[in-house]
């Protein structure tokens, strides 16, 4: 039995619906979805998915977001989030499948870290550096939530949206069959570029960046 971040890949809980909800989804593309809350997921993070109803003889495209206020809300350009958010809201309206939005700020360190990281980065520290600095993983995500809301919502087979090799391995190591990986657009502008560079040649992203 493989184990994940202290999950085993077999013995993972069956998460369920908690609401679904009807909303009008107009950033990216505009377009009827569903957002939806769980039940006994394997962490207390209140995750959620908008899910986009399937496209006949398509596979569903599945983008996991992991949330950034910075990015997502308030538009900074120190990553790539928010755009990427909207380019995964954008592709899963045109496919069908579902976006979920994990509550994983800062690659799982916490927005007040994640701020403390930036000032380490505005002295020439690289974002994987900057959190080794403050004691804490390069990354800390996990996504047996993940795989879990997947299940709950039957998508059991998907298209993954990402650059992320990660995220890849560890869905199908929690039997979510990735039948394609999908990668996102490079998002760069002049001030993450350096926080491009690291995801790629640190982290092990699979994107085009010099």
């Amino acid at each position: 039995m493989s184990v994940i971040d202290g999950y085993p890949t077999t013995a993972l809980s069956t998460a369920t619906v908690r609401a679904r909800v009807p909303i009008g989804m107009d950033r990216g593309r505009p377009v009827r979805a569903d957002m939806i809350s769980f039940e006994g997921l394997a962490d207390s993070g209140e995750h959620v998915a908008v899910q986009v109803p399937a496209v006949a003889g398509r596979i569903p495209l599945v983008r996991i977001h992991s949330e950034c206020l910075t990015g997502d809300v308030f538009g900074s350009k120190r990553c790539d989030c928010g755009p990427q958010l909207d380019e995964g809201l954008d592709a899963v309206a045109e496919d069908g499948g579902a976006v979920l939005y994990l509550r994983q700020e800062g690659r799982g360190i916490g927005l007040y870290n994640k701020l403390d990281a930036y000032v380490l980065q505005d002295t020439n520290v690289d974002t994987f550096s900057a959190n080794r600095m403050l004691g804490r993983g390069d990354d800390e995500r996990q996504y047996a939530v993940a795989a879990q809301m997947l299940r709950a919502l039957g998508l059991d087979r998907i298209r993954l949206l990402t650059n992320n090799p990660e995220k890849v391995r560890q869905l199908r190591e929690y039997g979510i069959d990735v039948v394609d990986v999908v990668p996102t657009r490079v998002h760069s502008n002049p001030d993450n570029e350096r926080y491009l560079w690291a995801k790629a040649s640190l982290g092990g992203h699979t994107l085009a960046v010099s």
